[in-house]
């Protein structure tokens, strides 16, 4: 085999390892699909003294807050919140050691010079044993996560009517 080949076949053979490692990676909206499948119903607040434990962002709507190592929270922001993807951190407002959806923000910190707080439209506990079993699932299995099932239209109105909305 002369040396062309061998060099072409090399460069075909690290393309399709690397376009394998790609594949393997979760996007933001497969990583959020998997979140909001391991959350619970919205809540109006939840408690937090000022300090995160960690944080996690999934796309520019969304990201999740780890208050503690067991205890984390869905945020589905109210629009477009585009300084999340070059955030190194984030702060939350609060009052009285309360987040509240629909009052409080979240605003990216290491952005740039000058960030836009993003309004928090939503608030959902996340299971976080579920998550970390979901995510282990996935890197073993490579599988995404996809959300909850969806309901039959029947079942939606039935619903809504039934709840008065």
């Amino acid at each position: 085999m002369n040396r062309s080949i061998k060099v072409l076949l090399a460069a075909m053979l690290s393309a399709m390892l690397l376009i394998g490692c790609a594949s393997t990676r979760m996007d933001s909206s497969q990583k959020l699909a998997m979140y909001r499948a391991n959350a619970g119903e919205p809540v109006r607040s939840f408690q937090f003294f000022g300090r995160l434990h960690s944080w996690t962002p999934l796309g520019d709507r969304a990201l999740a807050v780890w208050t503690r190592p067991r205890e984390a929270w869905l945020l589905e922001l109210a629009g477009s919140c585009p300084d999340l993807a070059y955030a190194h951190s984030v702060a939350i407002t609060s009052s009285l050691n309360r987040v509240q959806a629909r009052f409080d923000r979240v605003r990216p910190i290491g952005a740039g010079s000058m960030t836009i707080p993003c309004q928090i439209g939503e608030i959902r506990p996340l299971d976080v044993d579920a998550l970390r079993d979901a995510e282990r699932d996935w890197r073993e299995g490579g599988e995404v996560i996809d959300e909850a099932p969806q309901e039959a239209p029947g079942e939606a109105a039935d619903q809504a009517s039934a709840s008065g909305t």
